[in-house]
């Protein structure tokens, strides 16, 4: 019985290793059931991603009151028949271009020759240009002469040959021979046909049986996740379908302007390859620049037909399909790439075309399905940590640098008071919870400490931006996340005041007295609103209590119209109105503002203002500058007065 303790605390030990086993394991089973499967969940898989497809088509021939059954069977004829078509169409053209390649011979070899010759100097490409003539030639089938005479027997000079031949294949094996490559596409054709039509057919029942495994607990939410999912995905693969034929279309009407023979095949092709993401459009264009090569005994056809891939693919993929789906698949290009070459691996050349369709699914089975959460987080294009987890991260890695690039970006299109509030403040309070847990020893308190003076120091300098109407660009995709996450500026951050919209007492050389608590991370705080409140035109010095308690002087004593006092971490609501009285004892007339960075609830505001008796509480950078140009403003029927001036002795009489 007193192991039982022992072995009860190994296996809390070991099971994080256990959990990982059982997930390579499970991983590897999953791979090797696709693999093996592959003549199954190929045409199942091909099938629902053309029911995605088929499904607008079938609501609205539903819409003009025709059965489930008839409508279903009309749409299924009519896609399977254009893709029979479209197949045909590519034999037709694949056999008349083979037909056609031996009149292109000469052609090559000239070319050949003169590359040969033009690079006669350089032993690189004069081995490259006989490398390729030793492989066509290997190509050419081998011609022999045919004896007619046959030889003697027993002659020396004429051996006999001996040939050994297989034995004729019967019936059945001539058979076997000719119908297994047309026996196997028609099978799975047939399996992506029939899966089709049920799926089409059952789609509520399927629906249904989805939300079932999902969790019907919540069936509003349930229900409205899968009924967006499918509409999402239906949309994304019917727009990048008919972008795709465009593609096709547009690509074989300008090689047939070019002149370039088949181009119904090539323009068939690239509608097809560019369902492979990054290099299917590239792949696409390889074959037609080799038959542009042949054809044309110059190299005007070659250089079109480069040029036209080279125009037509980034107007494609930069400009209309934005303009469809939005600006991207929802994808990381990484989970693409990496998706590419998994599927490519498990299900050959039809995996690479499926990749991205399927990935799509994955992401969005992970968005709307919280068990599968792990899926968006991975294969998504939505960055990992939220904006404020960035920067707290680049603080605990040293890397100012990082934090200093990224809040650049952000001021591009915010202005430096939101950044500081929606992500600096909100990382501060991060370290703050670790600091109050003891995660954060003094060394390590020491190096965040630093960055964030080395961010904040940095970013001060940048000048006052103008809000813009829009959504602005900022080049980089957790950037614009992030822009995206904290919304529109406020109006006050655009507001600066000149010395002459200031009241009297405000226009002293540093009217703005910023007092910074104990803690290791308000001095950072304390300095962002010094900043800001000196680019909106009210200049601010920054003094700590420690330094008030130890006797010391701010810099400027005269002329301070008000105190604001910063505190990131919980403190003493009593040693708060003592400060807030000492201040007004010592500048008679002074405005006191009191920041509780952390407290956002407004009742409880509220009740802590009575409490401190301070002129405005505020929990956020925006609210303490609209209060500081509040109080700042002159009014049009204002009595200008000399401005206060006296000793400061906020927090002399405070114990250490």
């Amino acid at each position: 019985m007193s192991d039982d303790p022992i072995t009860a605390r190994l296996l809390r030990q070991a099971m994080p290793v256990f959990t990982t086993l059982a997930s390579c394991l499970l991983v590897i089973t999953i791979a090797a059931a696709l693999y093996l499967g592959r003549d199954i969940f190929v045409p199942v898989t091909l099938a629902i991603l053309l029911s995605f497809v088929l499904v607008p088509a079938v609501r609205l021939l539903r819409r003009l009151r025709l059965p489930r059954a008839l409508a279903v069977m009309l749409v299924v004829i009519a896609a399977f028949g254009a893709l029979l078509g479209i197949a045909l169409l590519i034999a037709n053209e694949t056999a008349q271009l083979a037909a056609d390649l031996p009149r292109y011979q000469v052609t090559m070899k000239e070319k050949i020759a003169s590359l040969k010759e033009a690079t006669a100097g350089s032993g690189t490409l004069t081995r490259v240009i006989d490398m390729v003539q030793d492989i066509g030639a290997q190509l050419q089938p081998e011609t022999k002469d045919i004896v007619a005479e046959a030889p003697k027997a027993g002659s020396l000079d004429h051996p006999l040959h001996v040939q050994i031949a297989a034995a004729k294949a019967g019936l059945l094996g001539t058979l076997g021979a000719v119908v297994a490559p047309i026996l196997h596409p028609l099978a799975t054709t047939g399996l992506i046909l029939i899966f089709t039509i049920f799926i089409l057919l059952q789609r509520e029942d399927l629906r249904n049986r989805a939300i079932r495994l999902a969790g019907s607990g919540d069936l509003r939410r349930t229900t409205a996740a899968i009924d967006d999912a499918v509409s999402r995905l239906s949309r994304f693969f019917l727009a990048q379908l008919c972008l795709n034929i465009a593609f096709g279309v547009v690509i074989g009407l300008g090689l047939w302007w070019i002149g370039v023979p088949n181009p119904i095949l090539f323009g068939v092709l690239a509608a097809i390859m560019r369902f492979v993401p990054y290099v299917g459009a590239a792949i696409s264009a390889l074959l037609p620049l080799v038959v542009a090569a042949a054809v044309d005994p110059g190299w005007t056809m070659v250089i079109a037909t480069a040029a036209l891939f080279l125009v037509v693919e980034p107007i494609a993929g930069h400009v209309v399909e934005p303009l469809l789906y939005g600006h991207s698949t929802g994808l990381s290009p990484i989970a693409v790439i990496l998706a590419a070459t998994l599927w490519a691996f498990l299900w050959g050349p039809i995996g690479l075309v499926l990749a991205t369709p399927i990935t799509v699914c994955l992401v969005v089975l992970g968005r709307h399905i919280e068990r599968l959460w792990f899926l968006d987080v991975i294969l998504g294009d939505q960055p990992a940590l939220s904006p404020p987890e960035i920067f707290y991260q680049r603080m605990l890695a040293s890397d100012p640098a990082e934090a200093i690039d990224q809040g650049e970006l952000f001021l591009k299109a915010r202005a430096l008071v939101t950044y500081y509030d929606e992500v600096v403040l909100a990382g501060l309070l991060m370290a703050q919870d670790d600091l109050a847990r003891g995660a954060l020893d003094r060394e390590r308190q020491g190096e965040v400490g630093a960055s964030l003076r080395t961010v904040v120091t940095r970013l001060g300098t940048r000048p006052v931006r103008r809000a813009k109407s829009g959504r602005a660009k900022t080049g980089n995709r957790e950037t614009s996340a992030a822009v995206a996450a904290v919304g529109p500026d406020r109006q006050v951050a655009a507001i600066v005041r000149t010395p002459a919209d200031l009241a009297p007492g405000w226009r002293g050389p540093c009217p703005v007295l910023c007092v910074s608590s104990r803690g290791p991370f308000d001095e950072a705080a304390t300095l962002m609103l010094s900043q800001i409140l000196g680019q909106h035109g009210l200049a601010a010095q920054v003094v700590s209590m420690a330094a008030l308690r130890q006797g010391e002087r701010p810099a400027v004593v005269e002329g301070i119209a008000m105190v604001c006092f910063s505190y990131l971490e919980p403190v003493s609501l009593s040693q708060i109105r003592l400060n807030v009285r000492q201040a007004r004892q010592a500048i008679p007339g002074v405005k006191v503002l009191v920041g509780f960075w952390r407290e956002r609830d407004p009742s409880t505001l509220e009740r802590l203002r009575r409490t401190v008796s301070a002129d405005v509480l505020v929990t956020s950078l925006n609210g303490a500058l609209d209060a500081a140009l509040r109080f700042s403003e002159r009014k049009a029927d204002m009595v200008e007065v000399p401005a206060p001036a006296g000793p400061l002795l906020v927090g002399s009489a405070v114990p250490a």
